[in-house]
């Protein structure tokens, strides 16, 4: 079967072990499902792969890719949820759980075979290119927002870098919840598209908010973490998920954080319960995914430079 997979790892210029073609479909194995894959989204994940985060070149061939929507035996139309292991369904109770393609071949492909407990059904409402965005960015802004900030309608909320795909569903979902939204950019055209996806306002990055918010959803890490801390009122929730610029801030303003009794949350993923919850979410109140751009898989490659470049506003989706 034609699938997108890392051969080897370059640490510096990742996508020179990203390779297409042909690789074995996968094995029936039990307790296991195989889905036809007619839509995968692509994530920073994805390059870090490539970088050898996460796995290593005994691992390798590995097919990418986390997130997929398809169709399972019985024409079923399904979402997977990416964390293998979660519960010990499907690998035994001893195995660590993992995101897929760090243990597991990805959804890259014409096929995937995951654990059947990691198989929940597609809304009806939704695409297959909008189900495949919501299973690693989409959910990870849901728990950030909702189980880990511990928002409510009416509370205020800052989401950094608006564009990447976490910072995008947080806007969105975020607005569709009652919350004000505040996001910052770079970009003046990504501060714009930020405001038309329901945010109050956004701003340059570092720029000082009108007021102080209940919550920072922070993925940008370094460049922008001083920031983040200084826009939180007395009692605020700073929650990180990814540091896209780096792990270390030259402020880490921990004289805020004990002062104004902030909360510093770290948040990967989200469980299973949550994506339903999500999915049902985005079926009821027509949510939609924001799609930077939708490429046949045989085009990955383009995908890929995109999402190295932040050339990009929303997921990048590849189609089977």
């Amino acid at each position: 079967m034609f699938a997108a997979y890392a051969a080897r790892i370059d640490r510096d210029q990742p996508l020179n072990g990203l390779e297409l073609g042909e690789r074995p479909a996968p094995e029936e194995r039990p307790g296991w499902t195989t889905v036809n894959v007619k839509a995968a989204s692509l994530n920073h994940h994805d390059l870090w792969s490539l970088r050898g985060v996460g796995i290593g070149e005994e691992s390798l061939p590995m097919i990418l890719g986390c997130d997929a929507a398809g169709t399972d035996a019985d024409g079923n139309e399904v979402v997977l949820h990416s964390v293998i292991g979660q519960t010990g369904h499907g690998v035994g109770p001893k195995e660590k759980p993992s995101i897929l393609t760090e243990r597991y071949q990805g959804s890259f492909a014409e096929q995937v075979t995951v654990p059947t407990w990691n198989v929940l059904p597609k809304p009806k409402e939704l695409s297959f290119a909008e189900a495949a965005c919501l299973p690693t960015a989409w959910l990870t802004a849901y728990r950030m927002l909702f189980t880990n900030a511990g928002v409510r309608p009416g509370d205020s909320v800052l989401v950094q870098g608006a564009g990447g795909g976490v910072a995008t569903a947080a806007i969105v979902l975020g607005a569709a919840a009652g919350l004000r939204v505040f996001a910052t950019s770079r970009d003046e055209a990504k501060r714009k598209r930020a405001e038309e996806l329901g945010a109050e306002a956004a701003f340059p990055s570092g720029e000082r908010l009108p007021q102080r918010v209940d919550a920072v959803i922070e993925t940008v890490g370094a460049a922008t973490w001083s920031h983040s801390v200084k826009s939180l009122r007395p009692g605020g929730s700073l929650v990180i998920s990814g540091a896209t610029s780096g792990y270390h801030p030259e402020r880490t303003e921990l004289n805020r954080i004990f002062f104004l009794e902030l909360k510093v949350v770290g948040s990967t993923m989200g469980s299973k319960e949550e994506l339903a919850s999500l999915l049902s979410f985005c079926a009821a109140k027509g949510i939609r995914p924001v799609i930077d751009s939708t490429l046949p898989l045989d085009r990955a490659r383009e995908g890929f430079e995109k999402m190295a470049q932040g050339d990009l506003f929303g997921k990048v989706v590849l189609t089977v």
